[in-house]
């Protein structure tokens, strides 16, 4: 009888089929986390966000390595943690019991880090108190540049097993990697910020028009790409008349806005030197953007309010392709201004006229002007936008115009495109009453 329990056969080699099954297991564990790396640096690379991608970075680094913690220390100028971002820890509750981690022992290791027992380390001080107990510790630095941006931290692998030559060697591949994303992200933000104050400075301080109350708003597009030539303007005139407007250039790329500012300025010189009415001096400014070989396209809303004695305020206005204006009344009730028939965006075709419109403003009532970005939003009807609108600023017919505008522009939300406002309210008593200015 023979018998099959026989040694593994030795391979040529001198290994075992074991060893070979074995060896074959770890090269394909190893390509499994190979490939999950990519996944995490293209995911990493693909956000714009600095917080984001830190937050990104901490949990790829814990699911790579199947950690139970992890943690991002950030340093300020002076080498302390200036922020922490965590995964597998409460970070709200950790900062208001202990605050930000002290930068010394581990902590202050800027190199990479490897312990299998963090009790008995040496080195082991400057955890917060509400800290969680770790048995081991595996850090590396993350580099911008060549300086230590920060530190990432895991503890604790799920097995149970201390952390390995196989575990730092990813970590340290996703740091180097994700040290690249971190650096796009913050010359994104520093970009953003340029782009946006550019903008911001080609718009105008507004003038006091008292009696009427004048506020603004611009929000720029939550992304880069999106920033456009929105604006908005308020001028005395000569004759009495306020004029105010609201635009938006067409397209979101760096000509925009230099446009923006060039279309104001027009309008402007053209508003003064004629006084007439809105749809005369949009039509000189479209003649005039055909001095322009390539003129860009602009939607508008230009009105001139006059106030007349014992008549009160009345709106004289055009609008060219915009959204239309939105008159709240003191009672609450808000009426869209949307008469036929509807102006093309200026410089389109400089041969059609600009029809005019007229409407009073009761007294106290709230004028919005406003552009689309206000309104719209990915994956949802611009009607749904214009009766939110609606519904909001009739439920704040009364408040301050300053309450108005922040509670309809929020710098906590995401805005698909740029977003100008002006509102515009009327005294409460009309010109000529007993007790009223003295009209113009």
């Amino acid at each position: 009888m023979s018998d099959d329990r026989r040694e593994p056969r030795p391979l040529p080699d001198g290994g075992t089929m074991a060893d070979l099954i074995a060896q074959v297991r770890r090269l394909a564990q190893g390509q499994r986390r190979l490939r999950r790396l990519l996944d995490a640096v293209v995911a990493i690379s693909a956000e714009t966000d600095t917080r984001t991608v830190l937050q990104h970075i901490v949990d790829a680094g814990v699911d790579l390595v199947a950690a139970r913690y992890g943690a991002l220390g950030v340093l300020g100028d002076g080498g302390e943690f200036a922020d922490l971002i965590t995964a597998g820890v409460d970070r709200a509750r950790l900062l208001a019991e202990s605050g930000l981690p002290r930068g010394h022992g581990l902590l202050g290791d800027l190199g990479p880090v490897r312990i299998d027992d963090v009790a008995a380390d040496p080195r082991s001080v400057g955890f917060p108190a509400g800290h969680p107990v770790m048995t081991s510790l595996l850090g590396v630095p993350l580099r911008v540049r060549g300086t230590v941006y920060g530190t990432l931290f895991l503890a604790d692998k799920l097995d149970g097993t201390p952390f390995g030559d196989d575990d730092e060697a990813l970590l340290t591949a996703l740091a180097s990697a994700a040290g690249v994303s971190v650096e796009n992200a913050r010359l994104y933000e520093h970009l953003k910020r340029a782009a946006e104050q550019f903008q911001r400075r080609l718009l105008p301080v507004l003038p006091d028009l008292a009696p009427l109350e004048v506020e603004v708003r611009y929000q720029p597009a939550s992304e880069l790409t999106r920033l456009g030539g929105d604006w908005y303007d308020a001028v005395l005139l000569p004759d009495g008349a306020v004029l105010v407007v609201v635009g938006d250039v067409t397209g979101h790329d760096v000509e925009a806005a230099p446009m923006m500012g060039q279309i104001r300025s027009m309008l402007r010189a053209l508003a003064f030197d004629r006084c007439g009415p809105p749809g005369l001096v949009v039509d000189r400014l479209d003649h005039a953007l055909t001095m322009y070989t390539d003129p860009a396209a602009a939607t508008l809303v230009m009105a001139r309010i006059v106030r007349e004695p014992r008549a009160g305020y009345t709106m004289c206005w055009t609008n060219a392709g915009h959204p239309p204006p939105l008159l709240v009344t003191a009672d609450g009730a808000a009426h869209w201004l949307a008469p036929e028939p509807h102006g093309i965006p200026i410089g389109v075709d400089p041969a059609l006229t600009r029809p005019d419109h007229t409407h009073p403003l009761p007294p106290a009532s709230t004028l919005l002007l406003f552009t689309d970005g206000l309104v719209e939003r990915r994956g949802q009807d611009i009607g749904t936008g214009l009766r939110h609108l609606a519904d909001s600023a009739a439920a704040l017919a009364t408040a301050p115009l300053s309450t108005i505008c922040d509670s309809l522009i929020s710098r906590e939300d995401t805005y698909d495109d740029d977003v100008a406002l002006l509102a515009l309210r009327v005294p409460e008593v009309p010109p000529g009453a007993p007790g009223a200015d003295t009209p113009a």
